[in-house]
């Protein structure tokens, strides 16, 4: 091996291999990477480490701030309750309500009218609202066992002497009469003694307990959040809410606190400073290790690169000659993420799309003669279909056959509504005056044993509906819904801002669960004849309108089914294009 001596780098390299682009760029990125590398890290450390402390400090305020609002707010609502029942007893209109069981029926009235106030009074998340009398009897729901209330430390804990609101605090609500051993769910309690000489309840208790089980998840969450120790004392020195985990208060602690506005409850939240700085040291941490991960990975991605960056030049240059030859199946590995995989991607979606446009050309060219001949077709079959109609019509009406004459003559106007393909969209007015056509059909067929009741404004019947999307509705009533063709069916049409609401009822025989449920099933099973008109005319509003149009179908079986179509309103210019309508007013 031929080493040469000349200079710090060549003398340890071999011979000719500082003139190669491995070892330029094996180098390069070494340099590049060390000092920039290091240089960031270390700025980028002490940036992170005060933006982070600077959050998670703000994030502690917001959250405690948030337990504030929560608490108070649930404070606020039982002051406001407690309040509200105070003066209803102060009213002298009420002074029947006594302190023992009501005997008399005025008494009894007097009762059912407060505990009806109570009842009023709570929402959501009232756990209970009570009277309790001196004598032990209460007014409120029959769940109260005033035994074991008593017997509650929280309600045990409230001084004889007290003659203002006192707030129990939280406590797991186990005194209802058919309580089991386990304890009930976790409330906040509210006593208010009453007292109003020589009137109703003097004497007595109000108490009010809320659901708590919601904040008390918040402080549960909040401690998990930032791993703080959460308490919250009362002004009398009671710890009214303290986390479980054992805690030793530091001079050095992080606290966030704030005060209640009601009750002026203290809530405080401590975090060691060792874990509210935790976040900088993982940080700190990271970088090095990141440093260090990205020296190694500059060298050997460097090496790789190097050695696989002609090979993948190379691979494209014969995959584009391929190409060029006309093999359209021709696909580049893509090796990786960087500016030559994308290249990889880049190429290999456009010979997929050279190859889909392709295929795309073929396939409309197909489909462009299958067309011209199915035109072709309709353009035929229509003029044979409707002339031997008429000539039916003429020789029923010579031979005074009135009503085959006048089926031949609806079926005339649905058929010459149904094949006429030049419009996809048509007016509802037309629609409907096909609907009338079909529907004189059936009153020939059955009778006059059924009844159509329609409700559509003029306004509206000027707004587009994709061609036969109602005829089909209509024939799954009759063949499925009514027996013998007799019922009652409703159509109505309203407008609802820029959109129309269609509603088709009928009292037939409904539609099963089972059957509801895949009836715009994608690929349901076919099972007889009913559901493939609903499915074909939600999609056709789906593909005129978009996905949010369509048909809402409501049925049960044996009361009748009730269709709600709904998609925008769009009229028609004479010279047959849609526009966006004005609004017209339809109640």
């Amino acid at each position: 091996m031929n080493i040469r001596r000349h200079g710090p780098l060549r003398r340890w390299l071999p011979a000719g291999a500082y003139r190669s682009i491995r070892t330029k760029l094996l180098v390069c990125f070494l340099i590049v990477t060390l000092i920039p590398l290091l240089s960031l890290g270390a700025l980028s450390y002490y940036q992170s480490a005060r933006t982070v402390n600077s959050q998670f400090g703000r994030y502690g305020e917001n959250a405690v701030a948030q337990l504030q609002q929560q608490s108070d707010s649930m404070l606020v609502r039982m002051k406001q309750m407690s309040q509200t029942i105070y003066s209803y007893l102060l009213d002298p209109a009420h002074a029947d309500l006594g302190s023992d069981p009501p005997v008399t029926y005025g008494e009894i009235m007097e009762k059912n009218d407060f505990e009806s106030v109570l009842r009023s009074l709570a929402n959501d998340q009232t756990a209970g609202i009570y009277i309790i009398t001196p004598s032990g009897y209460y007014y409120g729901e029959n769940n109260l066992d005033v035994g074991k209330l008593a017997a509650i430390p929280a309600w045990k804990s409230m001084p004889a002497s007290n003659s203002g609101p006192y707030w129990l605090g939280f406590y797991m609500q186990n005194h209802a009469i058919s309580a089991s051993e386990q304890a009930g769910p976790a409330v906040l309690g509210l006593a208010v003694p009453i007292r109003n000489p020589g009137g109703a309840q003097d004497g007595s208790t109000i108490l009010i307990e809320e659901d708590a089980r919601e904040l008390l998840r918040m402080f549960r969450q909040f401690e998990e959040d930032t791993k703080a120790h959460l308490s919250i004392q009362a002004p009398d020195g009671r710890t009214v809410y303290e986390s479980t985990e054992s805690f030793t208060p530091r001079d050095n602690d992080i606290i966030w606190d704030k005060t209640l506005s009601v009750n002026h409850w203290k809530i405080e939240a401590r975090l060691p400073a060792k874990a509210f700085y935790q976040s900088s040291g993982v940080i700190r941490s990271n970088t090095v290790i990141v440093a260090v991960w990205s020296c190694l990975l500059a060298f050997g991605l460097a090496y790789l690169f190097t050695s696989r960056f002609t090979g993948r030049i190379r691979s494209l240059k014969e995959s584009m000659q391929k190409v060029s030859f006309g093999k359209l199946d021709t696909r580049v590995p893509v090796e990786g993420r960087d500016e030559l995989g994308s290249l990889d991607i880049s190429f290999n979606r456009m010979v997929s799309g050279v190859q889909s446009l392709v295929q795309e050309v073929e396939r409309s060219e197909r489909l462009k003669k299958e067309a011209e001949l199915k035109a072709f077709h309709y353009q035929i079959n229509p003029h044979l279909l409707f002339n031997t109609l008429n000539s039916i019509q003429w020789k029923a009406r010579l031979e005074g056959a009135e009503e085959i004459r006048r089926m031949l003559y609806h079926l005339t106007m649905v058929l010459e509504g149904n094949l006429d393909i030049s419009q996809e969209l048509v007016t509802l007015e037309r629609e409907l005056r096909m609907i009338g056509h079909f529907l004189k059909i059936q009153e020939i067929r059955y009778g006059a044993v059924f009844q159509y009741k329609l409700d559509c404004e003029e306004a509206l019947k000027r707004f587009v509906i994709p061609r036969m999307t109602l005829q089909p509705l209509f024939e799954n009533i009759f063949f499925h819904g009514f027996t013998d063709g007799a019922g009652i069916i409703e159509l109505r049409v309203r407008e609802q801002g820029e959109e129309l609401l269609l509603e088709l009822k009928d009292n037939g025989a409904g539609i099963g669960e089972e059957k509801l449920a895949q009836l715009f099933a994608p690929n349901p099973e076919p099972r007889g004849r009913g559901g493939l008109g609903v499915r074909n005319a939600d999609q056709k509003f789906k593909l005129h309108f978009g996905p949010r149009y369509g048909l809402t179908v409501r049925s049960i079986k044996g009361e009748g089914t009730s269709i709600l179509i709904r998609w925008p309103k769009k009229e028609e210019h004479p010279d047959g294009e849609r526009k966006q309508p004005e609004s017209a007013d339809c109640r």
